[in-house]
């Protein structure tokens, strides 16, 4: 298994705050591996919305989670305010790699990176469909930048 490349704060143009939660710490008091994907899940719907306008109540194409990976790397805990840093990977025909990473506030290293994967697909028959020209351009604004 390959070490994973640190990112830092400056290769991302979105960031989105989560208070992480009573109900995220385990019994080990800190906060459970699965709920760091609810983190990436939440930040990069949340740049779809914010900056795209995606409807996901009505759009046509839909987002579907194919591939996700997360390196943990500092335990999180409530209370605790964090920021997922989120920036697109690659934009293929269909679909969409993000790179996240997951912060603590006013910290410079990650406590957390990742990636995660949608494929956009027809709404009703689930069928593979282009993401969308107006999307493709707003979404390049968020490429990652290479250190």
């Amino acid at each position: 298994m390959s070490k994973p490349i640190f990112r830092t704060r400056e290769q991302f143009k979105f960031f989105f705050n989560i208070q992480t939660r009573w109900a995220d710490n385990d019994i080990y008091g800190h906060v459970n591996n699965v709920t760091y994907y609810s983190y990436f899940d939440t930040a990069a719907n949340s740049l779809l919305i914010q900056k795209t306008g995606f409807d996901i109540h009505n759009s046509e194409i839909i987002g579907l989670v194919v591939d996700s990976a997360c390196s943990f790397l500092q335990e999180l805990s409530f209370p605790e305010m964090i920021e997922v840093g989120v920036a697109i990977g690659k934009i293929g025909n269909s679909s969409l790699r993000y790179e996240l990473a997951i912060f603590k506030q006013n910290q410079p290293q990650t406590a957390a990176q990742g990636h995660f994967v949608h494929v956009f697909v027809d709404r009703k028959s689930r069928k593979s469909m282009a993401i969308p020209q107006e999307m493709r351009e707003i979404l390049n604004q968020y490429l990652l930048i290479e250190k």
